[in-house]
C-alpha cells in the first residue's frame, strides 16, 4: 500500500486530532475543577453578587487585554508550543497557590489574582488552540470533530462539578488545585506527540502591530465575521447572568448545601452531554447561522424558565434542558468561522472573537454582580432571557436581509 494511500491519511489526521482532543479535555477538566471549587468557596464564604462580579473580572478580563498579542502569535508560531506553554504556566501559577495555601495564606485576594494569572495563559493558549482545528481535520469533518469534541466536554463538565464538590467538601480547596496541577501536566506530556508545523515561514517584515490591524481590518471588512462579531457580544453579555449567578440563586433560593451547587452545574452538562451526541450523529447543519439563532432563542426562554422556578427540581430540569442547545450553537458558530476564514488569518480572527466574548462577559458581571445584591436574581434571569430571544430572531432577520446564507 502506497505511504499517501487515503487510508494512511485518513488514519494520520485521525490519530493526531485524538491525541489532540485528548490533550484539551485533560487540561480542561483540570481548569474547570478549580473554576468551580473557586466560585463556590466564595459563593459559600462570601454569599456575596460583588465577589462573584470581582472573580469573573479576573477570570474573563485578562484574556481581552492578551487575547489581540495571542492570535497574532498564533498565527506566527507554531500554535503547539504556545498551548504547551500556556499550560505549564498555569500549572506552575496553581501549584503556588496550592502551596500558598497550605503554608496558611489563605486568603480570598489570593484567589482573584491567581485566575487573573491563569486567565493571560488563557488568552494566549485559546486562540492557538481555535485556530488548530483546521490545521489538523479536513474541512468536510469540522462539524463532526467539534460534535465529538462537544461530547467530551460534556463528559468531562459532567466530572468536574462532582468531583469539584467531592474534593472541596471532603478534601478542602487545595486538593482541587492539585487535581489542575496534575491534569496540565498530563496534557503537555499528550500535546508533546502531536506533529505540527507553523501555518506559515518565520521572518515575516511586518511586526506584531502590523499583523494585529491586519487580522482587525480583515474581520471587519467581512459581513459575515463582523455580524458573528455582534451576535457573539450581544449573547455572551446576556447569557452573563445564567452563567455566573446561578450558583448564587441556588443558594438564596433553594440552599446552600453544596450538593445543590453540584446538581446545578451537572444537570447543565447531562444537557450539553445530549446535545454533544446529537451533534456528533448529524455531522452537519446546513443552515448554521439559522441553528445558532434558534439555539439563542431557546437559551432565552429557558433561562427565563429558571427565573420562574421555586421548585429545585423543575429548576434542575430546565437547567438540563437548556444546555441541550450550547453544542449546536457553539459547533455552528465554530465551523462556520473556521470554514470562511483563511488558514494564516484563523488565530487573529479567533482572537478577536476571544477579545468579545472575554470583555462583554466581565463588562455584564460589573452591572449584573452589584445588581444582584439590590433586586432578586430571578427578575435578572427573566430580562436578559426575554432579551436573549429577541437578539436571535434579529440575529436570523439580520443576516438574511444580508443574503448571509452559510
Amino acid at each position: 500500500m502506497e505511504m499517501n494511500s487515503p487510508t494512511n491519511e485518513n488514519r494520520a489526521w485521525l490519530r493526531q486530532i485524538t491525541l489532540f482532543l485528548v490533550s484539551q479535555n485533560i487540561s480542561l477538566f483540570g481548569s474547570s475543577v478549580v473554576s468551580f471549587a473557586i466560585i463556590w468557596h466564595i459563593t459559600l464564604e462570601t454569599s456575596s453578587g460583588t465577589w462573584v462580579m470581582l472573580f469573573t473580572i479576573c477570570a474573563l478580563l485578562p484574556q481581552v487585554l492578551v487575547s489581540l498579542w495571542g492570535g497574532v502569535w498564533a498565527d506566527r508560531y507554531n500554535r503547539k508550543h504556545l498551548i504547551m506553554l500556556s499550560d505549564g504556566f498555569i500549572a506552575l501559577a496553581t501549584l503556588g497557590l496550592a502551596i500558598a495555601f497550605w503554608a496558611g495564606y489563605q486568603r480570598l485576594e489570593m484567589l482573584l489574582a491567581v485566575s487573573l494569572v491563569r486567565s493571560i495563559a488563557g488568552g494566549i493558549q485559546a486562540p492557538a488552540v481555535s485556530a488548530m482545528y483546521p490545521q489538523l481535520v479536513p474541512v468536510e469533518k469540522l462539524t463532526k470533530v467539534q460534535g465529538v469534541n462537544q461530547t467530551l466536554n460534556s463528559v468531562l463538565m459532567l466530572l468536574s462539578p462532582a468531583v469539584g464538590g467531592v474534593v472541596l467538601g471532603s478534601m478542602g480547596i487545595v486538593w482541587a488545585f492539585m487535581v489542575d496541577v496534575l491534569t496540565a501536566s498530563l496534557a503537555i506530556v499528550v500535546m508533546s506527540f502531536i506533529p505540527v508545523e507553523k501555518v506559515r515561514a518565520e521572518g515575516a517584515d511586518t511586526s506584531v502591530m502590523a499583523e494585529l490591524k491586519q487580522g482587525i481590518v480583515y474581520t471587519f471588512s467581512n459581513r459575515l465575521l463582523k455580524t458573528v462579531l455582534i451576535c457573539f457580544g450581544v449573547s455572551f453579555f446576556l447569557i452573563t447572568p445564567a452563567a455566573m449567578l446561578t450558583p448564587l440563586f441556588v443558594e438564596r433560593t433553594f440552599g446552600s448545601d453544596v450538593w445543590r451547587l453540584t446538581a446545578n452545574e451537572i444537570a447543565w452538562t447531562l444537557g450539553t452531554l445530549i446535545g454533544g451526541v446529537f451533534v456528533s450523529v448529524k455531522g452537519e447543519f446546513k443552515n448554521k447561522i439559522y441553528t445558532v439563532a434558534a439555539g439563542m432563542v431557546a437559551f432565552g426562554i429557558s433561562f427565563a424558565l429558571l427565573g420562574l422556578a421555586r421548585n429545585f427540581t423543575f429548576y434542575l430540569a430546565v437547567m438540563g434542558a437548556s444546555g441541550f442547545f450550547m453544542p449546536m450553537v457553539a459547533t455552528a458558530q465554530t465551523v462556520l468561522i473556521q470554514e470562511n476564514v483563511e488558514a494564516a488569518m484563523m488565530g487573529r480572527v479567533f482572537s478577536l472573537i476571544h477579545i468579545v466574548t472575554g470583555t462583554a462577559m466581565p463588562v455584564a458581571i460589573i452591572f449584573f454582580g452589584p445588581l444582584s445584591d439590590l433586586v432578586p436574581i430571578s427578575y435578572i434571569l427573566l430580562a436578559t432571557g426575554a432579551l436573549l430571544a429577541l437578539t436571535g430572531v434579529l440575529y436570523q432577520m439580520m443576516s438574511k436581509r444580508m443574503g448571509l446564507v452559510y
